[in-house]
């Protein structure tokens, strides 16, 4: 299989509270400003810093490293991030929705609160999506799936640069956040449905957790 480049517009999948907790950077015709001052998070996009606690992580870490990965699979390509899927797995050669092993029992506090975070009941997220961005591992622009609604995502161990941006006439409105370590961000209206995101290319390991729920109950 071909791998993937780094920021391929077509790698899909795989991505707040106060901004006063992230940073973001305003753009103009794609250029960027040289003093710039923050730009407003997308409407529907939601940002918690800590998240979890430190234990929290190293508990969850623990229980992730010993997961079977897989590097990411696009039609014929191999990425360099790996993932497993729990629940469901969206399977790209057939654009298709199939039935993935249940999620383990260590993920089912973390959705609980991360269906919290986004006003949710935990059954509503059936898909979880854990992925370890090992350096040199990002994910290119795109929007997740349209058989998804809510995407909540937790970071750990490394911070990234999360990156979301949208077509406005000939020009990109963008924004930067940057996912701590521990923390947890909501893609839900606009945010979800207009906004694009992705993740440059990581210098050091880096694990997340998505959940998402669909638009109406998978079978």
């Amino acid at each position: 299989m071909r791998s993937l480049r780094n920021g391929d517009s077509h790698d899909p999948f795989d991505h707040h509270a106060s901004p006063e907790h992230s940073i973001a950077v305003a753009t103009r015709n794609d250029q960027p400003c040289l003093f710039p001052e923050p730009a407003p998070l997308p409407a529907g996009f939601r940002y918690k810093p800590q998240f979890l606690s430190g234990q929290e992580e190293l508990e969850l870490l623990r229980q992730i490293e010993r997961l079977p990965f897989e590097r990411f699979q696009f039609h014929g390509f191999l990425g360099k991030r790996r993932v497993v899927s729990f629940g469901w797995r969206y399977d790209f050669n057939d654009r298709q929705v199939r039935k993935a092993d249940d999620l383990p029992a260590f993920l089912l506090p973390l959705r609980d609160r991360a269906a919290a975070f986004a006003g949710l009941e935990p059954g509503d997220l059936q898909h979880a999506l854990v992925t370890e961005y090992a350096p040199g591992a990002g994910i290119g622009w795109h929007r997740d799936k349209a058989v998804f609604d809510e995407v909540i995502g937790i970071s750990l161990l490394s911070a990234c640069d999360f990156r979301l941006r949208r077509k406005i006439g000939s020009t990109w409105e963008r924004a930067t956040v940057i996912a701590e370590p521990r923390s947890a961000y909501l893609l839900s209206g606009p945010a979800r449905t207009e906004w694009e995101h992705s993740i440059p290319a990581m210098d050091c390991l880096r694990y997340s957790v998505t959940f998402r729920k669909f638009r109406g109950r998978a079978e």
